[in-house]
């Protein structure tokens, strides 16, 4: 079977491809390089450099009869989103229209998109389910929500079945150190201790330490990547095989206070790992955990490597490799 992965030498991508090439999957990469990196792109995969938002490029693309579509291509830092919501409406909205067009045309028989947590907003209940009410409170959120409701009308009106996973948290690398580039233009929280840990920053900052949780800091659930790579697979498979559409949550449902994250971090890695307090950031709530009910009854997927140590471990051998630690 023939994929093609948009975005495949990003971070959560280039996991995503290596457990298409384990399944024995044909496998094409279609990517900017605007944050992912050719260092990412594996000797079976076929590369197309070029942009979602580049008519004659998806064109000559999607000649080559894909019968999957993976789509990983979006700008997904909230703060910025809120900034400059235009940046997010052309390359979000515009260009996932762009790849539903010539996908449908193209006769894919499946797009898998990256969905997000942040299209619910504040939690209404804990852990998160399916049905949890969306209201996303940054731009960055509405734009993945209003991609999820294209998706429903393209089921309805073109048969492009599809898979909405909304991830949580997306943190680790390859358990088995094939994937050694580090993000680039990320906020989240691991690659952040990482970077303090290797000295590339002072301190880090902790968001928050009233909230009402053990430790007064924010709680997450994080995902490790190559569990969540292995949902896109089952996802995928589940669409094609059923020719029924899918929306599931993914996350570990079980939550890490960023307190803790920290402690972990120094503990695996040796390092001091400065860290103070800061104001709460607008929005952030205090727990965020998902279900993953759904996911585990349709697929038969769990989260295998997302505690906390698997996560960092993971994380540190390519900090500390790249820095020479």
């Amino acid at each position: 079977m023939n994929v093609l992965v948009i975005g495949g030498a990003g971070y959560i991508g280039s996991h995503v491809v290596l457990e298409l090439l384990e399944h024995n999957y044909d496998v094409s990469v279609l990517d900017n390089l605007s944050t992912g990196s050719k260092n990412n792109i594996f000797p079976k995969t076929k590369f197309i450099k070029g942009d979602i938002l580049d008519k004659k490029v998806l064109e000559k693309t999607f000649k080559n009869h894909f019968d999957a579509v993976i789509h990983l291509a979006a700008l997904k830092a909230a703060g910025e989103s809120m900034v400059y919501p235009e940046k997010y409406s052309i390359n979000n909205i515009t260009g996932t229209i762009n790849i539903l067009n010539y996908a449908s045309n193209a006769g894919v028989k499946c797009i898998v998109f990256s969905s997000s947590a942040a299209i619910f907003g504040e939690p209404k209940y804990l852990p998160i389910d399916e049905v949890h009410p969306t209201n996303p409170i940054n731009y960055y959120g509405f734009t993945k929500l209003e991609i999820e409701r294209f998706l429903e009308w393209y089921d309805k009106l073109k048969k492009l079945r599809y898979a909405a996973l909304r991830y949580f948290n997306a943190a680790g690398y390859d358990p088995k150190g094939r994937i050694t580039e580090i993000e680039v233009k990320t906020e989240n929280l691991l690659p952040l201790v990482m970077e303090a840990a290797v000295g590339k920053r002072e301190k880090i900052s902790i968001f928050g330490s009233d909230y009402d949780t053990e430790d007064g800091t924010g709680v997450r659930d994080y995902i490790h990547v190559t569990d969540l790579a292995r949902a896109h697979i089952l996802a995928m498979e589940y669409v094609i095989k059923n020719d029924k559409s899918l929306t599931v949550n993914l996350g570990s449902e079980n939550g890490v206070s960023v307190k803790k994250m920290v402690e972990v971090a120094r503990k695996i890695t040796g390092q001091e790992i400065k860290a103070v307090m800061a104001d709460r950031r607008p929005g952030d709530p205090a727990k965020l955990i998902a279900s993953a009910k759904k996911a585990a009854k349709l697929l038969g997927w769990s989260a295998k490597y997302s505690d906390a140590e698997t996560l960092l471990k993971t994380t540190w051998e390519v900090y500390r490799k790249k820095f020479k630690i």
